[in-house]
């Protein structure tokens, strides 16, 4: 999976389309990522003790990794993410549009 936690993305399907968020948790076996402030469901919770009243709990739910573009830093526009080996070895992710990396 090429989007990795802490990525800036652009949702490009569904009913958040075109918000952007900061990538939270990859779930890599399912294919889902949580986007910051996206897909936000409801969670009702009981009380617990007495007196105490139940709540509305709002949390972002996952997106498939389809569904989440990258978003390119130099100029703020949806990008894919390539790789590219350094002299050193080492295996870096860079943007198609700027080539620079992510």
């Amino acid at each position: 999976m090429r989007i990795k936690k802490g990525d800036n993305v652009e949702i490009i399907a569904g009913k958040d389309k075109g918000k952007r968020g900061k990538v939270i948790r990859v779930n890599a076996v399912n294919d889902q990522v949580v986007v910051e402030g996206a897909n936000l469901r409801i969670k009702h919770t009981r009380p617990k003790r007495d007196g105490e009243k139940g709540q509305r709990i709002e949390f972002p739910a996952a997106l498939h990794v389809s569904n989440v573009m990258a978003i390119d830093p130099s100029s703020s526009k949806r990008t894919r993410i390539g790789y590219q080996c350094l002299a050193d070895g080492k295996k870096i992710r860079i943007s198609k549009k700027s080539k620079q990396e992510l």
